[in-house]
């Protein structure tokens, strides 16, 4: 993918400008247990903005850094997800992509798979799968999955940290009450049934 770019599209924790910044220069997130490499080039992304992508979110499997379920992204249901896109390297795109694989970064993508079918699999397990979600101002938009459907495994309840943490994402990218991220994250499988609108938007202001 030499240095062309690329937007990533971000749907879950890497809303958040500065936790992704985690990912492209390196180190522990305040609270966290994993450190995280970095990428080869630790610049800032070119640009950033608000995005829409198709299909659904939801949590499954269990997530090594906040317990309960993982956002997900399964872009053939129905639906639409309000994400984050930056806009990076090839190279960095590749180097946060292995980073959320727990893989060492520093390998190139080969994007003759995404340039025919749209998506490259890497593995069988979370955020092993790039999909190419679109396109914007004439460069590809990318975000990374797993490669089954949402209806081809057992739904997790998130945790509230996490959800605190994606309620305080869309204000970031999109400008939403705390109130709207609510009703949108409790209505998407894993959270829903578990979790209330109004539990959930009580996680993002204990006072309120």
């Amino acid at each position: 993918m030499g240095s062309d770019l690329v937007w990533y599209a971000a749907y879950g924790s890497n809303m958040h400008a500065a936790r992704l910044a985690y990912y492209l220069r390196g180190g522990r997130p305040p609270g966290g247990a994993r450190v995280y490499p970095g990428s080869r080039d630790p610049a800032d992304p070119r640009a950033s903005r608000a995005v829409v992508l198709p299909g659904r979110l939801y949590f499954a499997l269990e997530s090594p850094v906040w317990t309960g379920g993982l956002a997900l992204y399964d872009p053939l249901d129905r639906g639409r997800i309000p994400g984050r896109a930056y806009l990076l390297t090839a190279a960095q795109f590749a180097d946060l992509a292995a980073q959320e694989m727990y893989r060492p970064p520093g390998t190139d993508l080969d994007p003759a798979a995404l340039a025919t079918t749209g998506r490259l699999t890497l593995g069988p397990g979370r955020y092993e799968t790039i999909v190419r979600v679109g396109d914007v101002d004439g460069r590809p938009m990318l975000t990374l999955t797993a490669p089954w459907r949402s209806a081809d495994v057992a739904w997790t309840p998130p945790a509230a940290a996490y959800l605190r943490h994606l309620t305080s994402g869309l204000a970031e990218a999109h400008g939403w009450s705390r109130r709207r991220a609510a009703r949108y994250l409790a209505g998407c499988p894993g959270a829903a049934g578990a979790w209330t609108a109004r539990a959930i938007a009580a996680l993002a202001d204990p006072g309120a």
